[in-house]
């Protein structure tokens, strides 16, 4: 998937113009997901810095929008902006459902196609893909697509600073 200029999943993320990299070798912005279900969100990047919240969401979606060797500053579905140690983001890519209600999940990219099931608000769905406005997902046993405007971690700007 083609998103700001870079390929998104940090497999092929080397394959950004060196001008979006980041110290990794990665785009920068991109998304990834939280690894653990308790990752300590601090103030700035290093251990000495306080924390500020604990998440408790393993799988949450976040981006990537600065990185040290060992730290990176991630933006999250609820507008928060911290600095995450490295090992506790992955690149399995996820994505969150915004709501308000339910998001269909389709069985073909168009909004006409059959509904397969329903995406509820907040909740978490794997991400295979987007393209032309529609993202491929899998959730609760079901794969489909979504609107993409109905997902956070899949708009190609930078979600915060």
């Amino acid at each position: 998937m083609i998103l700001g200029g870079c390929k998104e999943a940090a497999e092929e993320g080397k394959d950004c113009p060196p001008a979006a990299r980041g110290l990794s070798g990665y785009c920068v912005p991109r998304y990834v997901s939280l690894k653990s279900a308790k990752v300590s969100a601090r103030k700035g990047p290093g251990a000495d810095y306080p924390a500020l919240w604990i998440y408790q969401a393993a799988g949450l979606p976040v981006q990537v929008v600065a990185e040290t060797e060992d730290w990176r500053r991630i933006c999250d579905p609820y507008g928060g902006a911290v600095w995450v140690k490295r090992t506790m983001v992955g690149v399995r890519r996820t994505v969150q459902a915004l709501g308000p209600g339910p998001t269909p999940v389709l069985e073909a990219p168009n909004a006409g196609a059959r509904v397969r099931g329903l995406f509820e608000a907040r909740a978490l769905a794997v991400l295979d893909r987007c393209q032309d406005g529609w993202c491929a997902v899998a959730v609760g046993g079901v794969r489909g697509w979504v609107a993409a405007n109905r997902v956070w971690g899949a708009a190609p700007a930078a979600q915060c600073r």
